[in-house]
């Protein structure tokens, strides 16, 4: 499990609480930290817990993103987190939101990001580089097969399994490649609770965890937020294949429109 950027990370002035929940995740063994060059103020709340604690920094796997789509725009974006991080290097640094043919296009050309993405990674600024998205799964496995990134980060969830794309083909294009593959959306913004038919924050984590990906990410806004992603975690058994399709029935009537994330597009009648 590792710690997402939402949550009390992607906040302004919220400096208290989001320390909060980066010493809880810290106190909890949590040692994969996500973070986005346009998530407000999480890379400073980030640096000023690294600042005061330098050593623990050594110890985890950091990552940033910029969706930035050309070379100069992605350097830019990286100089400045790298200084509010207060950090020389990031573990994983992720081309961000890759959603349509032309954001692949810009980010491939001559002076496009991509080029940016790998100059970080041999000057040893970035130890490995990815992608994310969750508009189009078609786009992001393109991206994946196109591109020399060493993960992606996509939507994980019953929503997903339903009307498939990412959990299809995204992830078999992934374990073809042999990239290390990071779940999102595993909660759908937390609107995929649903304690009174039995499916909690736990379940829809083991859910995932159930998926062959590398971990899953949660944001959390509270420290109790974290220790229950901590204890579901712990308690990762996979689901069965029968377990996961029972899972679905309550998303299956209304699964294109709880996924929100996927766009304007995606939700576009008859699309």
């Amino acid at each position: 499990m590792g710690l997402g950027g939402e949550g009390a990370l992607r906040t302004t002035g919220n400096a208290k609480r989001a320390q909060a929940v980066i010493h809880e995740a810290m106190d909890q063994g949590i040692t994969y930290f996500d973070s986005a060059r346009v998530y407000m103020d999480s890379e400073l709340y980030y640096g000023e817990y690294w600042k005061n604690q330098p050593k623990k920094r050594e110890t985890i796997f950091h990552t940033s993103k910029s969706a930035q789509r050309t070379r100069a725009g992605a350097l830019a974006d990286l100089n400045q987190t790298l200084e509010r991080l207060e950090t020389p290097y990031l573990d994983l640094w992720q081309i961000h939101d890759v959603r349509d043919e032309k954001d692949l296009a810009l980010v491939s050309q001559k002076g496009g990001a991509l080029e940016a993405f790998v100059e970080a990674r041999e000057m040893g600024l970035a130890k490995h580089i990815g992608v994310t998205g969750h508009h189009d799964p078609d786009i992001l496995t393109k991206a994946i097969e196109q591109w020399p990134v060493d993960a992606v980060l996509m939507p994980v969830n019953p929503v997903e399994k339903i009307i498939g794309g990412f959990l299809t083909h995204t992830l078999s294009a992934a374990h073809k490649k042999g990239i290390s593959v990071i779940g999102m959306k595993v909660l759908g913004g937390k609107h995929y609770i649903a304690k009174d038919r039995g499916i909690t924050a736990g379940l829809l984590t083991r859910f995932a965890l159930s998926n062959d990906i590398t971990l899953a990410i949660v944001g959390c806004s509270t420290p109790d937020e974290v220790k229950e992603l901590v204890l579901a975690g712990r308690d990762n058994t996979p689901l069965t294949a029968a377990e996961q399709k029972e899972m679905t029935k309550p998303f299956l009537t209304m699964a294109r429109e709880l996924a929100y994330y996927r766009g304007s597009v995606f939700n576009t009648p008859g699309s």
